[in-house]
């Protein structure tokens, strides 16, 4: 899946992610970030997360112009 970074705190990593297919919000799973390249994140900050079986954002991840739907790649 593809989003935006809606809100992040970094002393308690929490955050929220706005899924761009449905413009639902997802909560970060307490692990979205280990095996990134993210330390940190921004509100408006693109990624590619895939869903936990309880529905929360994890797997946080850079796109390829592939992956994020960029016409001509």
């Amino acid at each position: 899946m593809q989003g935006v970074i809606k809100a992040f705190d970094p002393s308690t990593g929490t955050g929220l992610i706005l899924s761009d297919s449905d413009l639902l919000e997802h909560e970060l799973a307490s692990d979205a970030l280990e095996g990134s390249i993210f330390r940190m994140l921004r509100p408006g900050q693109r990624v590619v997360f895939d869903l936990d079986d309880n529905g929360l954002a994890t797997r946080l991840r850079l796109g390829s112009e592939v992956d994020m739907g960029t016409p001509g790649f």
